[in-house]
This record gives C-alpha cells, sequence and structure tokens, in this order.
C-alpha cells in the first residue's frame, strides 16, 4: 500500500518521501518510529502519527511468530540443523514447532503459515525412512491447497548420488504446486553442508525479520543459554583430537576381511553419545595416492596453497592429504573440470544422452584416473583444487555404551580394498584406521547424535536387532547398556557373515551376554559355510511364528547395515512374516509397517 496525497494530510513530496522510506526499514525501525511519533502527540502531531503509524502497518503485512520445523533424517544431520535453526527463531521470540515428519500430523498442514523443511535424500534420491508417510501425502491427491502457507526448503544430499538432494527438490516443487509461497529460496548442501545450512539460516532469519510484526523477546535467549552451558564446543566444525586407545583385528588367521576394533578417548571432550549414535571421523587420502597425482600432474608437493575463505594456508601435499576429496568423481567435478581442460572427449562425455556412459565412467574412477584418462596440461595446483569439495567425514555406528565404557567411544569398521581398472582402491577411512592408525596417534571426531535409531524408552520392551556383519556393532551398544540400566526387556539378535570360523565378529561378547541372561536369543547365519548361501534374513523366516508373537508383543525392530540389499531383503522378510503368521494382505502388512515406523517400532540404520 502507497501513501496517497488523496487518502493523507501530507503534500505530493512528502508522500513520495515516506513511499521510498518505508519499504527500506527493518521490523524494529518501524515500531521504534511508532513509539516515536506516538510520543509527540503533545504537540499537535497527533493525526500525522497515526496516519503514519497505519501506512508502516500497511506498508508490508505482517508474519505470524509462530513457525513448524519438519525435518526427515536418517543420520541425525537434518536433525541437528533443524534444531539450531530452532534454537535461532526461539532466540528472536518466535514460537517454534519441531517436529520430526514421522511425528507430524498432516491434517495440520492447512493451519500452518510459517514452514521449514530441512530433509536429507536416502539412496537413489529416496526419502530417509522418517519422511516417508508425509512425503506420500504430500504428494497424494489428499494433500491440501496452501495459498497461506510460506515455507522454505533445505536439502542435504551428496554430488556423488545421480539424485543429489531429490527429496529437499521433490518437497520444494511440491508446496509450491499446493499454492505455497517461498520465504527464501531452497538451498542444496552438499556432505560439507556446515556454510550453506547457516547461509540458509540467515535468510530465513532476515526474511522474517523484514516482515515480523514485534520486537524479538529476551524470554527465549535466557534459556537457550543456559542449555547450551554444559554443551561441548567440539562439533562437526571443530573436531576433537581423540587418543586412539586400541586397534585390534576381529577377524581370525586366514579371513578374507579385516574388521578393525577401534577404541578412542573422549576424555575431556565433554562429548556426550547414546547408544544408536554415530562417530564422524575426518580421514585422510593414501599418500600413495596423493603422491601420484602430484606426480601425475607435475606439480610441487611443497608449493602453499590457500584451502579455505579464512585463508589458510598448507602444502599442497598436506592439502591434498587432508583437506580435499580425491577418491570421487561426481557429475558437478567434472563439469568444472571440463572447463580447464581442453580435452574435447571430456566436454563429450558430459553432452545431454550421454548419461549412462557418464554414470559408468564415475564408478570406481578417482582423481588420477581423471587427469590420466585426459588433458589438464598447463593446469596450475591451485586452479585444480578450487574445484574440489572438502573431503567428507565418515560416519561410523558406535559400538560402545557410554554407562559401560565412560568417555570412551568404540567403532567396528571393515577395511575396503579392491581393484577397478587396473589400480589398487582403498577406503580412505577404513585403510588408514587399518594401516596407519596405532594406539597413541590422534584422530579429529564428532558425535553425530541419530534420534531415529535409539533404545525404547520403557525398559521392559523386547527388541529384536538385525545386523549383519559391521551392522552389528551398534547392538553391541545396546546390550551394554541395556546390561548397565538393568532393562528387562528381551533381546534377540540376528547376526550374519562369511565364515563361522574366521568373521564371528565379538563372539566371546555374546556368548558371555547369552549366558547372563542378557541376550536372550540369538541367531546366525554364516552364508560362505554351506552350499546354499544363507542370510539373517532366512533365519528370520525361519523363526518367523516366534518373531511374530514379539511383534504382538510390542517388540521395537532394529535394522543397521547395507540398504541397497540386506536392509530391503530384511523388509520383505518382515512382511512376508506379517502375511504368514498374521494372516494379513500384502497390502495391511505394508500398512503394518508403515505404523511401525510411525510409532518408532521399526528403526533403521542403513548406509
Amino acid at each position: 500500500m502507497e501513501l496517497q496525497v488523496s487518502n493523507s494530510p501530507f503534500s505530493q513530496e512528502q508522500a513520495e518521501l515516506l513511499n521510498r522510506l518505508l519499504p527500506t526499514l527493518s521490523a524494529n525501525q518501524r515500531i521504534w518510529l511508532s513509539g516515536y511519533l506516538t510520543a509527540l502527540q503533545g504537540t499537535g502531531a497527533v493525526t500525522a502519527a497515526t496516519t503514519l503509524v497505519q501506512a508502516v502497518a500497511a506498508a508490508e503485512p505482517a508474519i505470524s511468530k509462530e513457525v513448524t520445523i519438519l525435518y526427515g533424517s536418517q543420520t541425525g544431520n537434518s536433525h541437528g540443523l533443524a534444531n539450531k535453526l530452532s534454537k535461532k527463531l526461539e532466540e528472536q521470540s518466535y514460537q517454534v514447532t519441531l517436529t520430526s515428519m514421522s511425528d507430524f500430523k498432516p491434517n495440520g498442514l492447512k493451519k500452518i503459515e510459517n514452514l521449514f523443511i530441512v530433509v536429507s535424500t536416502h539412496g537413489e534420491g529416496e526419502p530417509p525412512d522418517s519422511a516417508i508417510p508425509f512425503y506420500e501425502y504430500l504428494h497424494s491427491k489428499r494433500a491440501p491447497k496452501l495459498e497461506g502457507l510460506r515455507y522454505s526448503v533445505l536439502a542435504l544430499g551428496d554430488t556423488s548420488y545421480e539424485f543429489f538432494c531429490q527429496t529437499g527438490k521433490d518437497f520444494d516443487k511440491r508446496l509450491e504446486e499446493l499454492g505455497g509461497e517461498r520465504i527464501t529460496p531452497r538451498v542444496d548442501c552438499d556432505v560439507d553442508f556446515d556454510e550453506p545450512a547457516a547461509e540458509w539460516m540467515g535468510l530465513v532469519l532476515s526474511e522474517l525479520g523484514k516482515r515480523s510484526a514485534s520486537v524479538a523477546a529476551v524470554a527465549s535467549v535466557s534459556t537457550t543459554s543456559a542449555n547450551s552451558v554444559t554443551e561441548s564446543e567440539f562439533s562437526r566444525s571443530n573436531p576433537f583430537n581423540a587418543e586412539v586407545l586400541e586397534n585390534l583385528n576381529l577377524n581370525g588367521r586366514g579371513a578374507q576381511r579385516e574388521t578393525r576394533h577401534i577404541e578412542l578417548s573422549l576424555e575431556g571432550s565433554n562429548l556426550n553419545y547414546e547408544p544408536g549414535d554415530s562417530l564422524g571421523i575426518y580421514p585422510e587420502n593414501h599418500p600413495l595416492l596423493v603422491d601420484d597425482l602430484i606426480a601425475a600432474m607435475g606439480w610441487n608437493g611443497e608449493e602453499i596453497v590457500t584451502v579455505n575463505k579464512n585463508g589458510e594456508q598448507r602444502s599442497l601435499r598436506d592439502a591434498l592429504l587432508r583437506y580435499y576429496e580425491i577418491t570421487v568423481l561426481t557429475k558437478p567435478l567434472l563439469e568444472q573440470a571440463a572447463q580447464l581442460s581442453p580435452s574435447q572427449e571430456l566436454k563429450q562425455l558430459l553432452e545431454k544422452g550421454r548419461e549412462q556412459e557418464l554414470r559408468t565412467y564415475l564408478a570406481e574412477r578417482d582423481l588420477l584416473d581423471l587427469v590420466t584418462d585426459y588433458s589438464f596440461a598447463g593446469v596450475s595446483a591451485r586452479e585444480f583444487i578450487s574445484i574440489l569439495r572438502k573431503i567428507p567425514a565418515r560416519l561410523y555406528s558406535i559400538a560402545s555404551s557410554p554407562k559401560a565404557y565412560p568417555e570412551e567411544v568404540h567403532l567396528t569398521v571393515r577395511s575396503v580394498r579392491y581393484e577397478a581398472h587396473g589400480r589398487k582402491r582403498y577406503g580412505v577411512c577404513s585403510v588408514q584406521l587399518a594401516e596407519r592408525v596405532e594406539p597413541g596417534d590422534t584422530l579429529p571426531v564428532f558425535v553425530q547424535h541419530n534420534p531415529s535409531f535409539k533404545l525404547p524408552e520403557n525398559p521392559d520392551t523386547p527388541i529384536i536387532m538385525i545386523g549383519p556383519g559391521t551392522g552389528v556393532a551398534p547392538f553391541r551398544a545396546f546390550l551394554g547398556e541395556r546390561e548397565e540400566t538393568g532393562a528387562t526387556g528381551k533381546n534377540w539378535l540376528f547376526y550374519g557373515d562369511q565364515h563361522f570360523a574366521t568373521d564371528f565378529l565379538y563372539q566371546v561378547e555374546w556368548q558371555r551376554w547369552l549366558k547372563d541372561g542378557v541376550l536372550s536369543r540369538m541367531d546366525v547365519a554364516f552364508s560362505r559355510d554351506t552350499d546354499k548361501k544363507v542370510y539373517v534374513q532366512h533365519r528370520m523366516l525361519e523363526k518367523s511364528r516366534e518373531v511374530y508373537e514379539w511383534l504382538q508383543e510390542g517388540a521395537v525392530v532394529y535394522v543397521c547395515g547395507d540398504e541397497k540389499k540386506m536392509a530391503h531383503d530384511v523388509h520383505a522378510a518382515l512382511a512376508a512374516i506379517l502375511e504368514q503368521e498374521g494372516g494379513l494382505s500384502p497390502e495391511q502388512a505394508a500398512e503394518y509397517l508403515t505404523r511401525m515406523q510411525q510409532e518408532k517400532r521399526y528403526q533403521r540404520d542403513v548406509y
């Protein structure tokens, strides 16, 4: 609304001046000005003050102080960022409702005015488990029109996957289709998400502030400050250098696999975790790969380069060793590399219609392959590293209970080694832990909380744990915690690996827990010990009647490990058990499992 000479006591010149000024004022400036003019009432400025106050109020519509934040998280990143946004908004006196998508009642969507979505993308462009019901509802015909909704989306993803941030993109598009208005544009984050996420939060606060109708109260600030006193100073952006206490190979002699049991000290860090959480480690690239890359490009490893916006400087070799990702190729990286390379073949690989060829090239190749396969003659180290992304942390399910091992954290990590395209390849972090880390060394770590993978609050609740291979790690933590707290709920573990003799991880501990009654049942599947390959889902189906009885008793089911095959096979086995033992149709079984997820009775930590 603009001031007109006809509807105000101002001259044409005054009206024009005010119309230029009002849209530029912040909420606080408008309120201050309103109070200032009101104070002039005794000097005969009542009419002018009243008119101006009304004009200020109408110049930009006020935005509600009620905000809803919905998060969809698989590993806890989205939940952590949503929690950060919530605290920032509360400090500005917004009334915040922070909810997991799995707990959100969709029929309340029409009542929301300000909605912020923080969501990750899982697998091949799929929503995380906790987001599936809300995602499906929003994309169904039941979804309501949302003309009064203002929203913004923060999407988390990984550019090494083809469908980067697809879930966030889907939410953003769908909310617009339903009539919602973006408060700020969607931001898509790669694995190094701290900076873009902080920028998105700043934009959100700025845009809300421009429209807000009242001054931020200070009541919530004191609450937030009080709560943060006990928080550790160490985080993803400021990792703690944890001392390695133990580094053991869990596999027996002659095993085809190598699985490390790592014990780290958290003493002095004030880092706290619960069973079900993960530990992030910032790894180092393999020195041989770094040296080969420098040699292939003809660079000087001692050249000093700048590695971030803060101006931090390191030698090129150190930067490639500890700061940049060099083992994964992504489409965005190749698009930038093509601008540096004179190679027409590289540019052609990125052309439309060659997606499958590009997909094949990106698989199991690294930066050394790229610079060997295509010409980068004359490209300086500084030019080249400017297109590289920061090396992402590796997350590992914590294998210890903090009550059983105070100020320690244990991990179970399988070494990844294979050959591809004529060269040996190494898992960045797993092989570092296996070959180059000894007791007394330190590793930069942080705790990644995962509220979507937690023991039941009621200690009497029975639990069924399904974790082949290193997927058994969090269940060692679960049982350690239940032993320490004296939980009376029954515990059933399904465990699998290749060979009983060499690959039975933590065998002595499971046997002790079975003897002591902490572990009620254990079923194992060693796939290479017989002609017929037997996996954990086969053991579940063999015990279908008992599994169904436990479900009827309210048991919580936990699945940890490989997402691409194992988790899908276990899900199918659960559905088959419900159909066979419960007499449910396939549709009813699917609904039963969805309801279990919503009730937090079916939780997955899959990767």
